[in-house]
């Protein structure tokens, strides 16, 4: 039970510190859980996924271009702006 309460600890950690950075709750769970509690992955993916919305692609879409690109940030912009 160790283990996991230490695996708990660090996610709690984890999505406390992209909330820091100004990134809503749901997004924040939904990408830890899309990367395996990788807080690094996590944060790329919504980093992106932010800049993408800001230039006024869908949300929808561009999580599943980031997902099919594995957050590479060139990739996935040619894919949006070929869709």
């Amino acid at each position: 039970p160790g283990c996991h309460l230490l695996q708990f600890l660090s996610y709690l950690g984890a999505c406390d510190r992209l909330l820091k950075q100004g990134y809503e709750e749901g997004q924040v769970e939904e990408a830890m859980e899309m990367f395996q509690y990788s807080e690094k992955k996590a944060a790329e993916f919504l980093h992106l996924l932010a800049q993408f919305n800001d230039m006024g692609f869908q949300q929808n879409e561009i999580k599943e271009v980031l997902l099919l690109c594995g957050n590479q940030r060139e990739k996935a912009l040619e894919e949006l702006v070929m869709k």
